[in-house]
């Protein structure tokens, strides 16, 4: 796999480019999960909600992100009630850590299918170390890792190739 700079713009909070790249994103971020959900426990194995905020920021940049990152999992709760309003403090971090993972990734290396393991496992540990401290269950902040291994070798894989597409686009 090679590798490439996927960064092909980077958008400013002043334009509308940023909000329009950002809605596309946020969509994706909730038509998905809602697919998952018709799926048991589709949600927890499939961690839709991040995939979005992972090709966001890749294609577009941290501002993208950022916005994808934190207005998808509220836009969920509110309108469909998942996540809950309790998961959503560890989802926000996960979802804003993975931004800031993507964006010190971004600015040391090209892109590369390592470059996506490495977001995706910097955002994990972090989130896991958050939910433990939480609430101090092991099983609990390993949740993503027992049960969302799937949706863990999706964002990897499947966010690889999303964004290589999208850089001929």
């Amino acid at each position: 796999m090679t590798t490439s700079t996927a960064l092909t713009a980077q958008y400013s909070f002043k334009s509308s480019k940023t909000y329009f790249a950002a809605a596309l994103f946020i969509l994706g971020n909730i038509l998905v999960p809602q697919l998952c959900h018709l799926i048991p426990n589709g949600g927890l194995m499939f961690l839709p909600i991040y995939f979005f905020t992972l090709v966001g920021t890749f294609k577009c940049g941290w501002k993208v992100g950022i916005l994808t990152a934190i207005l998808s999992p509220v836009i969920n709760c509110v309108l469909f009630g998942m996540p809950p309003v309790a998961s959503l403090p560890a989802i926000l971090i996960k979802s804003i850590t993975l931004v800031a993972a993507i964006a010190l990734i971004s600015k040391k290396m090209p892109f590369s299918f390592l470059s996506v393991v490495l977001a995706v496992l910097a955002y994990q540990l972090v989130g896991m170390t958050v939910e433990f401290l939480m609430d101090f269950n092991l099983m609990h902040a390993l949740q993503d890792v027992r049960i969302g291994w799937p949706g863990i070798l999706i964002q990897i894989v499947g966010g690889y190739f999303v964004i290589k597409a999208l850089e001929k686009c």
